[in-house]
This record gives structure tokens, sequence and C-alpha cells, in this order.
């Protein structure tokens, strides 16, 4: 099918839309006959010419590692506040979900399945793109498709741009779901052309991009939605054995006032039943009891499905892995192995990138792309800069700006950084205190410039591996010069009172007369009682050598600072 499409130089969902008309379901990488296919030329407007013999199809192969069966897909609905996500997905589940969220805004993750003509679809409704990367920053692949919903009236919003960028950087499908056209003031064209400036070309634009209009209050395009999903899910031929040890990744968790912890799992592959012993991110249980999404009791949950589950000892991270293991004494052992490695990684692989580790990466062929969070102060600078980095790229290493924005650093930037094993720089742009927290907790550096010829060199000098680290001063105290006094052949040494920090020997040091610098150097030394000391703090008197300085005058200011790399 996929040769098909290429041919007829059309999109591959186009061909399967053909195909499911006449009756047949195929996906893009299986063979038709030649009938079948015929009847999709004719439909082009293509003559179809019969070959003389036909090939011998070769034998189909089995998956090796278990049997892999059909699995549902599993979709990430996201978008701009109030433009109707979880409208989207009461449509679809023909229940009152949003009538629950408290100002008719989605307030934790919620999962979902449906049945659509037979087949299940499994739906994660999210706050937004933080939560969807935070669960990629600790390693959660949830996703299969990601629905983007954009107000037909509202039109592209900075939270639907950077929704793209996120899905983007997990490399996972986008379909566009246009909704509110029921409004007088809906204007879908505009909408199209803006997603096509981002890079995302609709079907109906020559592109690949599969977008449907729809109107989730009054129910429009619902079913029409459903089938494309449902094709892009063939196109990639989701697959799992549900015949092997349960595993998958934690949706959410909490604590419930009467039942204790209770984690909402989404089953990845394997089934799931009452009674498997797991372990779970840091903690580890055994299954008690199994709801589905309508809170019924099940036995059994398999590939695709999501269920909330009792006997969990802990609560653990939405985005944390689960194993199915033989018995609880296998769950604490692995626990305990997970504990002694965590203390012994100290992997680069394992932590975010910065520009300053970058280059000893670059030249052990560790990485082979720059993915880059570039945040500037005004929207005119993001173009110019963009492409400056972007031009930086080699045939070895490929620069990628994965998301830009106009603003203050927040905390989807760093989360973005955190799941991409990106860098985030700052162009007269500072982080918000929530952002420079995280950042702090998880490693991430922030470079700030306010030059941009001295940003791209930067990026240039760490892409061919010859970063210098960066410093900055930190001043420790000053001191003022009240008098001078001879020390034989070492020349002469200064009477100082300590105005304000301390004064350190073997720091660095300059000497101020009248707010100009005439020397700098490092104190050599330190003395108080004719005694050697360490330091002097505030509000005491010392006797100070500098060396290679013994022009001292009464007055002169002494400045104490050390140096200290910037990450």
């Amino acid at each position: 099918m996929r040769q098909l499409a290429e041919l007829l130089g059309v999109g591959s969902v186009e061909v399967i839309k053909q195909l499911m008309r006449n009756g047949i379901l195929a996906n893009i990488n299986q063979a038709v006959d030649f009938d079948a296919a015929s009847s999709v030329v004719v439909s082009f407007g293509y003559e179809v010419q019969k070959p003389q013999a036909a090939p011998r199809a070769s034998p189909v192969r089995k998956e090796e590692g278990g049997e892999l069966e059909p699995r549902p897909p599993v979709i990430t609905i996201m978008g701009h506040v109030d433009h109707g996500k979880t409208s989207l997905l009461d449509a679809i589940r023909q229940t009152n979900v949003i009538a629950t969220e408290v100002g008719a805004i989605t307030q934790h993750i919620g999962a979902y399945q449906v049945e659509v003509d037979g087949r299940k679809i499994t739906f994660l409704d999210t706050p937004g793109h933080e939560a969807f990367t935070a669960m990629r920053a600790r390693g959660a692949q949830a996703t299969d498709i990601t629905v983007l919903v954009v107000a037909a009236d509202d039109g592209v919003m900075p939270q639907t741009v950077e929704a793209i960028n996120h899905a983007r950087a997990a490399g996972v499908p986008i379909v566009v779901a246009i909704n509110k056209i029921d409004k007088p003031d809906a204007n879908p064209e505009v909408v199209k052309q803006r997603l096509a400036d981002l890079g995302l070309v609709i079907e109906e634009w020559s592109g690949d991009v599969v977008c449907v209009s729809i109107s989730a209050k009054k129910r429009q395009g619902i079913s029409e939605l459903l089938e494309n999903l449902l094709l892009v899910a063939d196109i990639l031929e989701l697959k799992a054995d549900p015949n092997c040890p349960a595993e998958g990744v934690v949706v959410e968790a909490g604590l419930d006032k009467t039942r204790g912890s209770l984690v909402t799992f989404l089953v990845q592959k394997g089934t799931l039943g009452i009674g498997d012993a797991l372990v779970v991110g840091n903690v580890w249980g055994k299954v008690k009891a199994m709801f589905d999404d309508l809170g019924r009791h099940i036995k059994k949950a398999g590939p695709a499905t999501p269920v909330e589950v009792l006997g969990v000892n802990g609560i653990p991270q939405a985005g944390d892995t689960f194993m199915v293991v033989s018995d609880e004494h296998r769950a604490r052992s692995i626990l305990e192995e997970r504990a002694a490695k965590a203390q012994r990684e100290t992997s680069a692989f394992s932590e975010p990138l910065s520009l300053s580790a970058l280059s000893a990466q670059i030249s052990s062929g560790r990485v082979k792309e720059l993915n880059i969070i570039l945040k500037t102060d005004v929207q005119g600078s993001i173009e110019p800069l963009k492409d400056s980095l972007e031009r930086l790229s080699t045939e070895e290493l490929k620069v990628k700006v994965i998301h830009s924005g106009s603003g203050s650093i927040i905390e989807s930037d760093v989360l973005l950084a955190l799941a991409s094993k990106g860098v985030i720089v700052g162009f007269n742009a500072r982080p918000q205190p929530g952002a420079r927290r995280l950042a702090e907790v998880e490693g991430i550096s922030i470079r700030y410039y306010d030059v941009i010829y001295e940003l791209v060199e930067d990026v240039e000098k760490a892409l061919k591996g010859m970063l210098e680290p960066t410093y900055t001063e930190v001043v420790e105290g000053h001191a003022e010069v009240r008098a001078i006094f001879s020390a034989g052949k070492k020349g002469k040494v200064a009477g100082i009172y300590i105005k304000e920090g301390k004064i350190s020997r073997e720091a660095s040091a300059r000497i101020l007369r009248q707010g100009e610098i005439v020397c700098e150097s490092r104190i050599g030394s330190l003395k108080r009682f004719k005694g050697d000391v360490k330091e002097v703090v505030a509000g005491f008197e010392c006797g100070v050598g500098i060396e290679g300085f013994i022009d001292f005058q009464v007055g002169d200011i002494i400045e104490s600072y050390r140096r200290e790399e910037v990450t």
C-alpha cells in the first residue's frame, strides 16, 4: 500500500480511505490484490494495465519474542485552555464528564476507554502539555496519537503552539480537530493557514496531517474524527503481547480516605490480574482490586487498557513504570537493586544536556542532535536567532530549536528540556520563580544572553567541542586601608578594617583607589595579633599582604572575591 500511495502521489491515509469505501480494511504495510489496487487507481483518475505475470508473494514471517496481537490506540487530547478538550471527550463518551470538573477546566489526568464500531480506543485527558511532557521526562511513552484541539473562533494560541512542539518532541503523530465550527465567528480556514505556517500542513492542502472540523457541543464531526483516528492507528500497526507479564505506566495516583493508595495504570503489554505482585517506580504492591474507567470491578486488564488498582503500598509518581513480578520477595529485591543502581549511576546519558557538558559528549560521539528551547523578550527576536542557530548544523550534529517563544522561561520549558534532553537559552528572558526552582531540582541549566553574537558563538563553540567554562565573580568582602607598615624584605603590609563580608587568605583581590582599580592580585598573607589566620570577618582589624603590590595608600579599598564556574 505504501508503494501504491507513492506512485499515485497521494497521502497513505487517502489510499486507505478509498479501500474502506470499497469494503476493504488494510494498513499501509499490507499488500492487496490487483482488483483492489486497480479500484483505488481508477478512483484517482488513472488507467490500469494488468501485468503479464504477478510476482509470487513472499512468505510472511512471524514476529519473534511472543505472539503479538492488535491493541487499541492510546490517544492524548491537547490544546489551548477552554478550546474544548474535555467537551470533545464528553461528546465521545456520551457522558457529562465536564460537569464534574471545577470551573469546567480539567483538574487532573483521566484515562477513559470507548468502543467504536466494535473497536476500542483509549483516551488520556490531560490538563495540558506539561503533564504529557512530565510523563515523558520520566521515561513514559504512553501516547500513540495526539489530538490537537483548536477552537475555530479563537484560533492558534500560545498553548496550541507549545502543545505542537511537545508532541513533535515526543515523535507522536498529530491529528487536528478544529472545534466550535458552529459558532458565528468561526473561521477554520484561518486556523488551517496558521497551522501550515507552523509546519502542520493538512491533507486538504496536500499535506500529511489529518484534520477534522467538529463541534463538540453539538456532536458534529465526532464520527469522522473517530474514523480517522482508527485509520491513523491502522497505519501505525499497533500491537502488543497480551500473554506476557504485564507492564505499563502510572497515569495518576492518589490517596483515597477509605481505601488507601489508589493508582491509575495504563497497561501497555501483557495482562494485569487480581493477585499479581508488581513493582511501581520506587514502591511495590499486590493487586487487591481493579476497577475500569466507569468504576466497575474487573478481574483482568489487557494491553492499552486503563485501570484503577488497589494494593500498592505507596503513592508513585505519574509517569512511573510498573511491571508484574513473580512474588513479593522478588519485588523487594528489585527495589533494593534500583536504589543501589541509582547511587552508582552518574552516566551523562541519564542527565539533561548543558552547553558546558556538550563538547565532551560531542567528541565522544554520544550526541548527534542538540535540542534547544529558545525564549526571548520580544517576538521579533525569535526568527533571526532561530535561523542563526539552525544554520550551525553540520552533517555530524544537527541543531534543532524544538520550541521558541517570547516572555519568561516557565515550568513547561524546563519540563520540555528535561524530556528532550535539550538546553534552555534565554535572550533577555529570565525564568519565573517556579521554573527556577524546578530547574534546580532537576539539574537543568539555563543560559542567559543579551548579545546575539555571544549566544550564537557559544553554541558554535559547543558544537566544535571548544566551549570554555563560564565564570562569575562572587564578592566576599570589602576592607579599608587605615595604616601602612614595613615588612622588611617582603615590602609593605596594610593595616585594614573589614567593613563588610570577610577577607580570606589566598582569595583573589583588587585594590580600589577613588573608585578605580590600581591592582588585581591575590591575598598572600593575613595576620591578626601577629598570628596567621585564614579569614577575618566584618567589624575587625588585621594586617594584610597583597602579592606583587606594596604601593598602599591610606583610604584604599581592598575588595576580596572568588570566581565560580557557571553551569
